[in-house]
């Protein structure tokens, strides 16, 4: 593997707590406010906020320029074998425990509108139930999949030698085979292998992590422009199928604007040296936004179908989405930090054989 002796990893970046809290609540908002309500699953909704709420799917885009920057930041200097370690830690315990309870609270007061069985748990244990033939237990893991695309990449780009040294080539040719496929192939196999309707935003980030940590070239800002241009033209590609879907009008110049403010929020929030809160409460901050992301949807839609004509829709979409930050809070701070732990200690005793593997070298190195 190449050497990063001569690279030191950027600092922590507090802010970006906050901006996973924004994005995860931006998310919240586009399925409590508009799509449960425009998708036939629930009567709640609030009307005179859906010309803002119907574009903040756009939540899911933040996120993924946020773990183009973290992912660059986690594998800087890692093994193979530590960068594994550590995405899996992270992501399988809080999915697990989310999943099973969403299956519970489906099974138990979700009919009509939602069902669920043995056979759709078992699927979703390995995170991409479609392959399986069962649909995801919510529709949002279908994002959780595309995060563990690019995890795979960049764990065979590290093994190869390529990450540290290459990234900035690697960025050119990931953005080259998303443009000529979005444009005039349209393979859906290279748009699952290659993310090619969303790696406009992946790629953002790690650029923006290269800027960050000083690491950058000539090509890096110049790379970042055409990087933000492509995350917008992929938005608003996307965008046919919400048009089509719930018959709303989306306009393609709001998307591509929002798309390329994201990008900026994200270097905005690279600037600040520290943020006035104590570490505690970023951490605990940043920790519940995943819990929340992966709960909400459909047991926030129960939990409207059951609380319908009880209060207003804003006192049920608000008193739901307190309850359920509450409830991710728990879940991060008692069952998913411990089953971290847990994990990694297991992990790293069941991956000792990949440190053993021979470290490659391109070849042009000699």
């Amino acid at each position: 593997m190449a050497s990063t002796a001569t690279h030191h990893r950027a600092p922590r970046v507090d802010t970006l707590d906050l901006l996973r809290l924004f994005a995860a609540l931006a998310v919240v908002a586009y399925h409590f406010c508009f799509r449960g309500a425009a998708g036939g699953t629930t009567a709640i909704a609030l009307p005179a906020l859906e010309d803002v709420t119907k574009y903040s799917y756009l939540g899911v885009e933040l996120f993924f320029v946020i773990s183009g920057f973290v992912i660059a930041y986690s594998a800087e200097g890692r093994t193979a074998r530590q960068f594994l370690v550590a995405r899996a830690a992270r992501i399988y315990p809080a999915f697990l425990v989310c999943m099973t309870l969403t299956f519970v609270v489906t099974l138990a007061f979700g009919p009509p509108h939602f069902e669920t069985s043995l056979f759709q748990w078992v699927a979703n244990l390995f995170i991409a139930a479609p392959a399986l033939g069962e649909p995801f237990m919510d529709g949002v893991y279908w994002s959780i999949v595309y995060e563990l695309t690019f995890y795979a990449w960049v764990l065979a780009l590290i093994v190869l030698g390529f990450f540290s040294k290459y990234l900035t080539q690697v960025v050119m040719a990931w953005l080259a085979i998303s443009a000529a496929n979005e444009i005039l192939i349209d393979s859906a196999l290279l748009r699952s292998v290659f993310i090619t309707d969303d790696s406009g935003f992946f790629c953002a980030g790690l650029l923006l992590y290269l800027l960050h940590s000083g690491r950058r070239d000539d090509a890096t800002w110049p790379l970042l422009g055409i990087a933000t241009f492509i995350g917008a033209a992929q938005s608003m590609l996307k965008a046919e199928w919400l048009r089509d879907h719930f018959t709303v009008s989306f306009s393609g110049p709001v998307i591509g604007g929002l798309s390329i403010a994201i990008v900026a929020l994200v270097g905005i929030a690279l600037l600040p040296k520290r943020v006035p809160l104590p570490a505690s409460v970023l951490l605990a901050i940043g920790g519940l936004t995943y819990p929340l992301y992966l709960l909400h949807q459909h047991i926030g839609f129960i939990a409207f179908n059951r609380l319908d004509g009880l209060a207003s829709p804003a006192v049920i979409i608000i008193g739901v989405t307190l309850a359920l930050i509450g409830l991710s809070l728990l879940i991060w701070r008692y069952v998913e930090r411990p089953g971290q732990r847990l994990m990694k200690a297991l992990l790293l005793r069941a991956t000792g054989w990949i440190d053993r593997l021979p470290q490659r070298r391109p070849q042009w190195e000699g």
